[in-house]
């Protein structure tokens, strides 16, 4: 452990972990196709299968269950093997999973798919739990949520790049029902294996991606950082009931569980919500709406990450969240495409969210910050259960209908980005500047 003197508060970050910080940066981008191909993924599967909004949702379900079950285990194994192999752990489940695209394809079964995400979901959950703390403390304390969001800049680059993918996957012709109802049983097999084989070859790139990608982490130095506590002693004292005394994390973690729930449900149903909007527009059409608010993503993670240098973080956070409720009004409130537009506008609102919760969430917890992300990590189950209960409000109702639950979510975040993010003074662990680094080949 090499001992190093305090760096310069004013900066991003330090010049030794500047390659460190462009290589875990990178992980970002990639694991934003597994994430934002479940938006495609869904009308698609939607249309093959014959589900209803609430059966496709289990896409969703499926994938942000798989985050939450392994974000604990992630946390824990990382605090005995350390953050370099938790993320090799999370390449090789990311690459297995959308492996498994391939038999379900020639299987043409729905929940061979669901276990296929599963899979992929619990890799990408163990990438999360290290990839953000790792950024946060690869530097200054003060510029921690500007370093990360910086970072998240990057997986909306790779959220964009995942819709012009998913434009592939959307190709081929659509039937109607009432045209499919007369087909044969054969020509209804060949349409469905047509579909769902559609999919095959983006995940087996997917794949690639992630092989070549780890082969890179293990033939490059990445430094394992350690988290130090002002407290002595306070190394060992992780527990989980330490950890929930934090009241700023508890909040945060709620935050985040509304957050991703109210990001992947409006994505999810951004195409089913433009056709319910404009009568006669097909799912390829309205996939331009959805690539309009991955894009409106992508420019306010950037902007965001620029602001956040004169703008404090809560305060930027409290003026998206504003935004964001503005803008699901007009949603509901507008018809035609002026409320399919204010859906757009919405990505660009989404964009710093998750970051900056992350960040003030785990803000100087010290020795208990793998844990504290662990948490923030199994709040992404949000994304399972706030789209579901959108689809089963749609079948009982209308889609416009179930996009009052985000409505509720970001009443919630603009509570935490105002007040709710605060520490309590009682129960905050400090956090000392990082002390040094440990090199691992």
């Amino acid at each position: 452990m090499a001992n190093s003197s305090p760096p310069d508060d004013r900066s991003l970050t330090e010049k030794r972990y500047v390659a460190p910080f462009i290589l875990i940066t990178s992980l970002f981008f990639l694991w934003a196709f597994g994430v934002n191909l479940n938006d495609i993924l869904i009308p698609r599967f939607k249309n093959a299968f014959k589900l209803s909004d609430f059966q496709s949702s289990f896409i969703q379900v499926a994938f942000f269950s798989g985050y939450c079950l392994a974000a604990l285990p992630a946390g824990r194994l990382m605090e005995k093997i350390g953050y370099k192999r938790g993320i090799l752990t999370g390449l090789a489940l990311c690459a297995s999973g959308a492996l498994l695209f391939v038999p379900a394809s020639a299987a043409g079964t729905y929940a061979f798919f669901l276990i296929a995400l599963f899979v992929m979901a619990c890799g990408q959950s163990f990438l999360e739990v290290a990839a953000n703390p790792y950024v946060t403390i690869l530097g200054p304390v003060e510029s921690s949520e500007r370093r990360l969001n910086l970072a998240q800049s990057f997986n909306a680059v790779g959220a964009v790049c995942a819709m012009l993918l998913g434009l592939f996957i959307l190709t081929g012709q659509e039937y109607t029902p009432q045209q499919r109802a007369i087909f044969s049983a054969a020509q209804e097999q060949a349409y469905r294996t047509a579909q769902a084989g559609s999919v095959r070859v983006p995940y087996v790139l997917i794949a690639c991606i992630f092989v070549v990608v780890a082969v890179l982490i293990v033939i490059m130095h990445l430094p394992e950082v350690s988290e130090k506590s002002t407290h002595t002693g306070m190394e060992e004292k992780t527990s989980w009931k330490k950890v929930l005394q934090q009241g700023h994390l508890v909040k945060g973690v709620l935050a985040q569980f509304l957050y991703v729930g109210a990001q992947v449900g409006v994505g999810s149903f951004v195409i089913r919500f433009a056709q319910h909007s404009i009568p006669g527009l097909g799912a390829r059409s309205a996939w331009y709406y959805l690539l309009g608010h991955w894009i409106g993503f992508m420019l306010g993670r950037f902007g965001g990450s620029a602001l956040m240098k004169t703008v404090p973080a809560p305060r930027l956070l409290s003026i998206f969240g504003a935004g964001s409720l503005i803008s699901i009004i007009v949603a509901l409130s507008a018809g035609g495409s002026a409320s399919v537009w204010a859906l757009v506008l919405i990505g660009f609102f989404h964009s710093i969210m998750f970051p900056t919760i992350f960040a003030l969430s785990i803000k100087n917890l010290g020795p208990l910050t793998k844990r504290g992300s662990s948490l923030q990590v199994m709040a992404i189950l949000g994304g399972a259960v706030l789209p579901a209960i959108m689809g089963r409000i749609s079948d009982a109702t209308s889609i416009r209908t179930a996009f009052i639950v985000p409505l509720v979510c970001y009443i919630y975040i603009f509570y935490f980005a105002v007040d709710g993010y605060k520490p309590d003074n009682a129960g905050t662990v400090e956090r000392a500047p990082v002390a040094g680094i440990i090199q691992e080949s």
